[in-house]
C-alpha cells in the first residue's frame, strides 16, 4: 500500500494526519510520472509508438509524455538495433539525462544483437555494454503489451528503492574515450571474423566439383 499525501478537513476544522516515509512518497511520485525520451532506432520503435495510441494508451500509467530533450526525460527505451557507430550517441544521450534515470532494453537486437549476433560485425551485442539496463523486454519485435509489462516491472523496482542510498546510483559505466577505443577494437575483431568466415565459405567444395568427382 502506497501512501498518497492528502489534506482533508472536516466541518470542525480538524484535519487528518497521514504517517508515511520520504521514500514511499518520493517513489510514488516518480513511478507515477515516468517521462520517456523520444528515441527510436529500428523496427521496435514502431511498436513503441503504438503504445501511445488510443487503443493502448500508455498515458494511463503516467508515462505517455515523451520528451524531445534528454534533459527533461528520466526513462530511455532503447528500441531497435544499436550499431557500434550509434553506441557513442546512445551513451551521450544517457549521460545528458538527469538522475535518477532508468533504461528499458526493448527487443532482441537491443538486448543481445538479435539476428545480427553471428555475422553482424557492425552491431553491438547488447546495449548493456555501454549503458546500464534496468529492464529487458524480449521479442522481435515485442508487442506493446510486452512493453507495458516491462514498464510495470520498472514501476515496482522504483517503488522499493531507497532515496538516500539510490538517489545517485554509481554504476560501472565506461567513459567516452573507453567506448571509442573499445568500438575500434571490436570493429577490427569482427571484420577479421567476417573475413575468416568468408574464406571458409569460398574454400568449401561446390556442388559442381562434387559432381565431377
Amino acid at each position: 500500500m502506497v501512501a498518497v499525501p492528502v489534506e482533508r478537513f472536516e466541518k470542525t476544522g480538524e484535519g487528518f494526519v497521514l504517517l508515511t516515509t520520504v521514500d514511499a512518497i518520493f517513489n510514488w511520485a516518480r513511478l507515477s510520472a515516468l517521462w520517456p525520451m523520444t528515441f527510436g532506432l529500428a523496427c521496435c520503435a514502431i511498436e513503441m509508438m503504438v503504445t501511445v495510441s488510443a487503443r493502448t494508451d500508455l498515458d494511463r500509467f503516467g508515462a505517455g509524455v515523451f520528451r524531445a530533450s534528454p534533459r527533461q526525460a528520466d526513462l530511455m527505451i532503447v528500441a531497435g538495433t544499436v550499431t557500434i557507430k550509434m553506441a557513442t550517441r546512445v551513451k551521450r544521450l544517457y549521460e545528458q539525462m538527469p538522475e535518477p534515470k532508468y533504461v528499458i532494453s526493448m527487443g532482441s537486437c537491443a538486448t543481445c544483437g538479435g539476428p545480427y549476433w553471428d555475422h553482424g560485425y557492425h552491431v553491438l551485442k547488447g546495449v548493456n555494454q555501454v549503458i546500464p539496463v534496468d529492464v529487458y523486454v524480449p521479442g522481435c519485435p515485442p508487442r506493446p503489451e510486452a512493453l507495458y509489462e516491462g514498464l510495470l516491472i520498472l514501476r515496482e523496482k522504483i517503488r522499493h528503492e531507497r532515496l538516500l542510498s539510490n538517489f545517485k546510483r554509481y554504476r560501472a559505466v565506461p567513459t567516452m574515450e573507453d567506448l571509442n577505443r573499445w568500438a575500434q577494437q571490436k570493429l577490427v575483431t569482427n571484420l577479421k571474423q567476417a573475413w575468416e568466415t568468408k574464406k571458409s565459405w569460398t574454400s568449401a567444395p561446390t556442388s559442381s566439383s562434387l559432381t565431377s568427382e
